[in-house]
């Protein structure tokens, strides 16, 4: 079972530029200059840093950076599937760990755990769990030590305990679609989609109440016990994806034009939605997987065989 291709793809350094032309320049250019720099990095500070409970410096999605390859899957197997880590991660793991499924096939059980995402681009996992039930496309997280996941042909989310290495909870979704009535628009049986943000751990559906439209809750995560349910207008077949930050729910207009963007955003804490136009790129032009990760303030992707990061800032 073949490893990785590749190392990451290089990066150009912002701090590179912009240089400095060697013309003499006044007091008060430099001063300005100066000055300029400690303001970007502190937006920078507040916009990827301190995720912690006291502050959480939550806002709203600004803009989304380059995506930023880790690895590259070098089988068919890994044409779509999903990778995390955990932001609230329970020892003996730590937020280093790095997780995987390859999500394509009928019988998905496979997930690989490694040290650290380095390893991962190597392509040699420090263990290999088999999931006690086959797992259904690229919808799963991993946080406060489980593994969510909807098991294969079911309605359910299940919790899969990583150090037990058994599943310790599982609940039905009322109501919700599964395998193939309200997927995103690249299919995949991505009608169960799981995201974690600052504020826990979320199931995003549709029903046919609903008509096709978005459904998100909130589930406990010991329990999965749905805590609050809410009803958007957003149409989930329309959309290639969608993630939360700080209690909104964000989608991507398409999976696979090289230009795309993030288009709308539903706000939980006032039930409203908004239309967006915030630049997205699919560099590989196959995105089958979309997570925020509030610990590292950043979103992890899967775009054909490609797993990929992007930075993000917000308000």
């Amino acid at each position: 079972e073949g490893g990785w291709l590749g190392p990451p793809d290089a990066v150009p350094d912002p701090a590179a530029a912009p240089r400095w032309e060697p013309q003499p320049l006044s007091y008060q250019e430099l001063q300005s200059e100066r000055s300029e720099v400690p303001v970007s990095r502190l937006l920078e500070e507040t916009a990827l840093g301190r995720p912690g409970k006291e502050d959480s410096g939550c806002g709203q999605l600004l803009w989304v950076g380059e995506p930023v390859v880790f690895g590259r899957a070098d089988s068919i197997a890994g044409k779509y599937g999903v990778w995390m880590k955990d932001p609230e991660p329970v020892a003996p793991f730590t937020r280093d760990n790095t997780w995987r499924v390859d999500t394509v096939g009928t019988e998905v059980r496979q997930l690989f755990q490694y040290e650290e995402a380095e390893q991962l681009a190597r392509g040699y996992p420090a263990k290999v769990h088999i999931l006690p039930r086959p797992l259904e496309s690229t919808g799963a997280v991993i946080y406060r030590g489980g593994l969510f996941f909807q098991p294969r042909h079911s309605r359910s989310v299940a919790r899969y305990d990583l150090r037990a290495e058994t599943i310790t909870a599982e609940r039905e979704i009322p109501g919700a679609g599964y395998h193939g009535q309200y997927p995103y628009s690249w299919g995949g049986y991505t009608d169960i989609d799981l995201a974690v943000d600052e504020m826990g751990l979320w199931v995003i559906y549709s029903t046919e109440k609903a008509r096709g439209a978005i459904v998100l809750s909130k589930l406990d995560p010991e329990t999965l016990e749905i805590r609050r349910t809410w009803e958007t207008n957003i149409r989930k077949r329309g959309v290639a994806n969608s993630f939360l930050i700080c209690g909104t729910l964000y989608t991507v207009s398409s999976y696979s034009a090289p230009n795309a963007t993030i288009n709308f955003a539903y706000d939980t804490a006032t039930g409203t939605s908004r239309a967006l136009s915030i630049p997205f790129e699919n560099r590989f032009r196959y995105l089958s997987m979309l997570d925020y990760n509030p610990a590292e303030r950043q979103l992890f992707a899967w775009d054909s065989f490609n797993m990929v990061t992007y930075p993000v800032r917000l308000s």
